[in-house]
């Protein structure tokens, strides 16, 4: 990897996403931050550049590919090139029993965490194969390994995203392109705020945790920094399960 790599983050407008902008952007990459909403996504590229990092923000949809292709082509039109791909966005969509589910909340969950991924991975290997090097790190979550009540899809969805991880990795591998996934546990971002729904809840919940505490934005980020590094080069096709201890019994 070059010593300024090319970082494209989809989902960086809040979260784990926007966090690691600001950890790529402390390792001195060069960095393109995306998302839907283009006032927060200008306000978080300035904050960038104010670190003293070449960044720039481009507006997408990972749910329309012909989003997703300006994404990535913008991407390399700026800088030449993509090293470091991070999928980050996501829902968790509508919670509910699979009693309760329809068409429409499949679509709001799987539209974004699959197709998103799906698209997303498409387009950034389509440059990296051409260049023979790169690395992407999609999102999952300690869901994707596990069951849990009344979030059926968002766990389903989780379990694509890593089985899609493990196969576009053994894709990517000759052309050395690496492909890997984070899986958080409980962070602290408003996601967590929503699922467990008050601080009784939430209390409860992170008590699971060995560690007894929700993990930061940033200690994800750091995460994702290391996979995607070169520190990380015999790695691939694996998922990175930064959990407190969650899936450790």
């Amino acid at each position: 990897m070059s010593e300024h790599p090319v970082v494209l983050i989809t989902g960086a407008l809040t979260g784990i996403g926007r966090a690691a902008a600001f950890a790529f952007a402390h390792e001195h990459a060069r960095v393109v931050v995306s998302g839907r909403r283009a006032e927060e996504g200008e306000q978080l590229a300035a904050e960038l550049r104010a670190l003293g990092s070449e960044a720039e923000f481009v507006q997408a949809d990972v749910r329309l590919e012909d989003s997703v292709r300006e994404l990535v082509d913008r991407t390399v039109a700026r800088f030449g090139r993509l090293d470091v791909a991070v999928n980050s966005a996501g829902t968790e969509g509508e919670s509910g029993p699979v009693t309760e589910l329809t068409p429409e909340r499949y679509a709001a969950v799987f539209d974004t965490n699959v197709l998103g991924t799906v698209l997303s991975m498409k387009h950034e290997m389509r440059v990296m194969l051409a260049q023979r090097s790169g690395s992407i790190v999609n999102i999952s979550s300690t869901m994707g390994s596990r069951g849990a009540p009344n979030v059926s899809l968002y766990v389903a969805s989780k379990h694509a995203v890593e089985g899609l991880t493990r196969s576009a990795a053994i894709e990517g591998a000759a052309s050395g392109v690496r492909v890997n996934a984070v899986a958080p546990g409980p962070v602290e971002t408003a996601m967590l705020q929503r699922l467990t729904g008050n601080e009784e809840r939430k209390a409860v919940f992170l008590a699971s945790v060995p560690l007894k505490r929700a993990g930061t934005p940033e200690e994800i980020a750091d995460a994702i920094v290391f996979v995607a590094s070169g520190k990380a080069s015999f790695f691939t096709g694996e998922i990175l399960r930064v959990n407190g201890g969650k899936t450790a019994s």
